[in-house]
């Protein structure tokens, strides 16, 4: 299976990249979302550590049960040959309706297929009012095109 675009990168197709996982995972479909890592990929997320496709699945499920009415933005950061990594923003809430902005970093490494082998990511969430919320389109579903990315201001 192969998952266009390809390594090596240029700034275009790695920001073509960042943008087709952020709008998989606004789709908050587990499956949908495993099929663009290798069978074998191995996760470090926040302090959990997993391997294989059938775990990525296990994972985001519980992610989105908990993390209800989630919405992503992914940017580009920086890229080289088969490697990219991007900073990110997303809003949730849990069960008990405190919505939640979460900051990260993501490292990913790619095969030559074009599925991640590799993702690394680094989290932190800090709790929001609704009405400072900044992501507002109708989840779950892609980033609608007039609604910017993080820019230069990351908070």
């Amino acid at each position: 299976m192969s998952r266009p675009p390809l390594p090596p990168f240029t700034r275009e197709t790695a920001a073509q990249k960042a943008r087709m996982a952020e709008d998989a995972w606004n789709s908050r479909d587990p499956v949908r979302v495993s099929l663009a890592y290798t069978e074998d990929s191995r996760w470090r997320n926040r302090s959990e550590v997993l391997q294989g496709r059938e775990a990525i699945v296990a994972f985001l499920t519980r992610k989105w049960e908990k993390e209800q009415d989630y919405r992503l933005i992914k940017d580009l950061w920086a890229f080289d040959e088969n490697r990219i990594a991007v900073r990110f923003q997303y809003e949730w809430h849990d069960g008990q309706g405190q919505w939640y902005r979460s900051y990260g970093n993501e490292q990913w490494e790619f095969d030559e297929h074009g599925l991640m082998k590799r993702r690394e990511a680094s989290i932190n969430d800090i709790a929001i009012a609704e009405k400072d919320r900044r992501f507002h389109w109708a989840a779950p579903g892609p980033r609608p095109a007039d609604v910017p990315g993080l820019g230069t201001d990351p908070f």
